[in-house]
């Protein structure tokens, strides 16, 4: 089982495929399982790399504070473990949040982005004070009870009305988080700093997706780094909320392969 050393914890990732190389950064509260309807279909032409963030799936737990580009050098840690200077960085939610701060932080190792339902600004006072509560009632109860809540937050409602089997799934998996990870990733976005400003600098393409019923970052602040990035292209999924690669897989597949595909012509 492939794992990177990175700041002394273990990054576990996959290497599927062959051709130009694809990182893959999933959300938060999952893990690259999150991405199985987009492995076999960018595997085809591509190497994909599917990582596990730090404290998700089966790299190492997370015992104290780290910061959103802490997350970057684990990525970069991957690709140096196999070898490889550059590559398309492709990331949900944090894992978009993670591909922005690396096309800033090292552009020697970001070809272009692909970035879904994501956010380049810092966290709203709101948001702080909720999701702060939030932890708090996990840190004392553990995840189980507030999987249904969050299950809203991750899912439009398209998807909670017409496939239920994959909340279900979802929800079956929140109880299995570790709960210091789960902690210390949240403090991690919550904390994390405004690139608004920087976004002009990023001068590769990029693409811009988001599902239209995303309740947690909505689709105004995709539109804000579609605004801001030189070389952009937005798209607004349908029936897809928070997790769109999850809920509209086709939509997805097809629009990545259709942004690699021109920049490979």
């Amino acid at each position: 089982m492939p794992f990177a050393d990175s700041q002394g914890l273990s990054i576990h990732f996959t290497d599927t495929g062959a051709g130009p190389p694809i990182v893959l950064g999933h959300s938060f509260l999952y893990s690259g399982e999150m991405w199985r309807e987009q492995l076999p279909v960018l595997a085809t032409r591509h190497r994909v790399l599917n990582l596990d963030l730090r404290g998700h799936g089966r790299s190492g737990e997370v015992r104290q504070p780290f910061s959103l580009y802490d997350a970057v050098a684990d990525v970069v840690a991957v690709l140096d473990e196999l070898g490889i200077e550059k590559a398309t960085w492709c990331g949900l939610s944090i894992g978009g949040m993670v591909a922005l701060r690396a096309a800033l932080t090292c552009p020697q190792r970001v070809g272009a982005l692909i970035l879904l339902d994501t956010d380049a600004g810092a966290e709203s006072a709101l948001h702080r004070f909720r999701y702060a509560a939030l932890g708090l009632g996990v840190r004392v109860t553990g995840a189980r009870p507030f999987a249904a809540p969050i299950a809203r937050l991750m899912f439009g409602a398209t998807t909670r009305r017409q496939n239920p089997g994959l909340v279900g799934q979802w929800k079956d998996h929140v109880p299995t988080l570790h709960v210091p990870s789960v902690l210390h990733g949240l403090r991690a976005i919550l904390s994390r700093d405004s690139l608004l400003a920087c976004l002009p600098q990023v001068r590769i393409p990029a693409l811009v997706m988001v599902g239209e019923e995303d309740r947690t970052l909505p689709p105004v602040l995709s539109q804000r780094i579609h605004d801001l990035l030189p070389d952009s292209r937005l798209v607004r999924i349908p029936g897809a909320g928070h997790l769109a690669a999850l809920e509209q897989p086709a939509v997805v597949n097809r629009e990545i392969l259709e942004f690699l595909d021109a920049r490979a012509g």
